[in-house]
């Protein structure tokens, strides 16, 4: 018997009311009765070698449904006492209803075909209907005589309760279970790891469900909200829900300086070396790869220390430090490698990419916040990821103190795994922002880009919550070899419609369809197809 003949029979578009009755016996019991079957078929094959030697046949093969028999009561045994099986008897009872003897009879036939497609026999009840439907009806009683042997293995199959659901009390709303067609309702704050990915190619819904669930985040609990938006898509979205829109360029007027200390900055671990960390990665990404020194690292680490030492002497009536300050102190010092230091900051303080060399002069404290990336040139990204993930852990940091959880949403994080450094960064960010009350999904559709990176691969390997949508054939295979998703698993993001795909939640992997309705202003404000805003 298949397992899905139950959920056939059910999705049969008649009224019909169906029972399982199973009955288990004590395994001691069991094994004597099939050492008894076992005896009694052995017998059988004697008596007829013993008829075909009468007749002086003496090399007659065994009947093969005596043959069969034998070695299928064998197995049986060898399941009770080594695969720790258990016997059951069981029927599968079904009475169903027609208006007429012909639809009746037309019935019969349909659901004794759905039977037979699973290898089942079913038997007409006829005479008997009256056992039947009490057999049927919630009494407790069992008047069909007739009982299947099955394991407890073989009767597993018939459990209708087949479907995986989530339904966590407090969560948000991920759509609705593509089998069950039942709401998933899912927390991420109860996982070890909250983080999680949207993957999927362009068109499959990725960036709808990334805007629905920021927008469920906003309107349904009081936590806060940052967006880093590489692609400038969020900007309706956010004005619509009240947000601030930040926009970070050589051009713009808005600017973070990554030097920023907040309430709560690094409460378990030491500012300075945090903030010389990010100094370090910067500076690593205008002097190469491999390029750094230790010695480099001292003097980066030891310029840190000695601007912060005045701002923390000031308490608070000293202004907070600069990457011009910064780079002033490293050119006070006599080490011949603070030269080197001093010229690959020229750039980024004094030059045409000085954009995080100025004091902070944005609003972070809205509840929404979007930082919008999109005209930053590709010898600034990787920085410009590195700068405002740094601002970010300043707003994580507060509402920690606060008691009050963040969600971090990045666009097209593909663009950040092409940079070492700011992949590297990206990971620390993943790995600490889940003890601060930091909540991080990130989206791409170049997954195969993205898996390209060891960083990203143990990112998505060690995130509990993904949202997997229509994937390509060569993302598909990856995907399959790193997460483990069997083939039927894999049906689900094969050719899917958008907003149809897998959830993976925790040790749970479900099928999902999460679509908005074309016609309704929040499918307008989420819409990036061309022609639908």
């Amino acid at each position: 018997i298949e397992d899905d003949m139950i959920s056939d029979l059910s999705d049969f578009d008649r009224s019909l009311m169906l029972s399982i009755d199973i009955l288990p016996i004590p395994t001691d019991e069991a094994v004597k009765e099939i050492q008894s079957r076992i005896l009694g078929i052995e017998s059988d094959i004697t008596r007829w070698q013993q008829r075909q030697n009468d007749r002086n046949n003496f090399t007659a093969a065994i009947p093969y449904e005596l043959e069969q028999l034998r070695s299928e009561t064998k197995e049986f045994l060898s399941d009770l006492t080594e695969r720790d099986q258990r016997m059951i008897f069981a029927v599968v009872t079904l009475v169903h209803i027609a208006d007429t003897l012909e639809q009746l009879d037309a019935d019969t036939e349909t659901l004794l075909s759905i039977g037979r497609e699973h290898l089942c026999q079913f038997s007409v009840l006829r005479y008997q209907q009256e056992d039947g439907l009490n057999t049927v009806l919630p009494y407790g009683l069992r008047r069909v005589k007739a009982l299947r042997t099955l394991t407890t293995e073989s009767a597993a199959v018939l459990m209708p309760y087949r479907v995986q659901e989530i339904q966590d009390p407090g969560g948000l709303s991920y759509g609705i279970n593509a089998i069950s067609r039942n709401l998933l309702i899912c927390d991420r704050k109860r996982l070890i790891s909250p983080h999680g990915f949207y993957l999927g190619v362009s068109g499959s819904g990725k960036s709808m469900g990334m805007k629905d669930a920021i927008t469920e985040v906003v309107l349904g609990t009081g936590d806060d909200v940052i967006i880093i938006d590489a692609e400038r898509e969020y900007g309706p979205l956010a004005k619509a829900l009240g947000g601030e829109i930040i926009e970070i360029s050589p051009h713009s007027q808005h600017h973070i300086s990554p030097l920023d200390l907040a309430s709560g900055y690094a409460d378990d671990e030491n500012p300075v070396a945090m903030k010389s960390e990010i100094i370090t990665s910067i500076l690593e990404q205008q002097m190469g790869a491999g390029r750094m020194s230790a010695s480099h690292k001292s003097i980066i680490d030891r310029c840190t220390s000695n601007i912060y030492q005045n701002y923390f002497q000031g308490k608070g009536k000293v202004r907070m430090p600069l990457l011009t300050d910064w780079r002033e102190e490293v050119l006070k010092q006599a080490d011949p490698e603070a030269r080197e230091i001093a010229l690959a900051a020229e750039l980024i303080t004094e030059g045409s990419l000085n954009v995080f060399a100025h004091p902070t002069n944005v609003n972070m404290d809205n509840r929404l916040v979007v930082l919008d990336l999109y005209e930053m040139g590709e010898q600034l990204r990787p920085t410009a990821l590195v700068v405002t993930l740094e601002a970010i852990q300043n707003r994580v940091m507060e509402n920690r103190k606060r008691g009050k959880f963040t969600w971090v949403f990045i666009d097209e994080c593909y663009l950040y795994f092409k940079y070492h450094y700011s992949g590297e960064f990206l990971y620390r960010a993943w790995k600490r922002f889940r003890k601060y009350a930091g909540i991080m999904t990130a989206a791409t559709q170049n997954v195969e880009e993205c898996l390209k990176s060891e960083t990203a691969r143990l990112m998505l390997a060690n995130s509990e919550f993904l949202l997997l949508f229509n994937q390509s054939a060569t993302d598909r295979a990856e995907l399959s070899k790193l997460l483990h998703i069997s083939d039927t698993q894999m049906g689900y993001i094969t050719n899917a419609d958008p907003g149809h795909g897998l959830l993976r939640f925790g040790g749970a992997l479900v099928p999902f369809a999460n679509t908005i309705p074309r016609d309704s202003g929040l499918y307008r404000l989420m819409s990036t197809t061309p022609g639908e805003n």
